[in-house]
């Protein structure tokens, strides 16, 4: 069995937290009106889509590890966007005018999951860009070395 280093383990731990916050909720949110919506139907849709590439990500983090990091950033601008509207629906609305069937209570509204979700998303945008900087000297040998 091969096995595997620490940078590896922690981008695929990262992808998978990410996966893991994420569904905790998204089932929640996809059950209820939210999934209906012109804006919020889209972030849905961007969320799960985000979700789908995080798990792939996990697999392809041993095989490929830098394919799978950007895979992760590419999830990760997908997913950032629900998790905004979360926390700041006041000024979603004011960039994405229209109609909306709920009333605005606050332009800013606390959310755990959302904060947790942000920070996941920090956490494994981190690791991956690492991932991008790091040269394994074994693999990748300077030139004329």
């Amino acid at each position: 069995m091969a096995k595997f280093r620490k940078p590896e383990l922690l981008q695929a731990a990262s992808g998978l937290l990410c996966a893991a916050v994420a569904w905790v909720r998204l089932d929640d949110i996809g059950a209820s009106e939210f999934r209906g919506g012109w804006l919020t139907g889209v972030l849905f849709a961007m969320a799960v889509s985000g979700n789908i590439l995080f798990i792939l990500s996990v697999v392809l983090t041993f095989l490929y590890r830098r394919v799978a990091a950007a895979i992760v950033l590419l999830a990760t601008l997908l997913s950032l966007p629900l998790y905004l509207y979360l926390i700041a629906p006041g000024p979603f609305r004011w960039v994405f005018k229209g109609e909306y069937s709920v009333p605005l209570r606050a332009n800013f509204v606390w959310n755990n999951w959302a904060i947790a979700g942000m920070t996941t998303l920090l956490i494994a945008t981190l690791i991956c860009l690492r991932s991008f900087s790091n040269v394994d000297r074994k693999v990748d040998p300077l030139p004329g070395s």
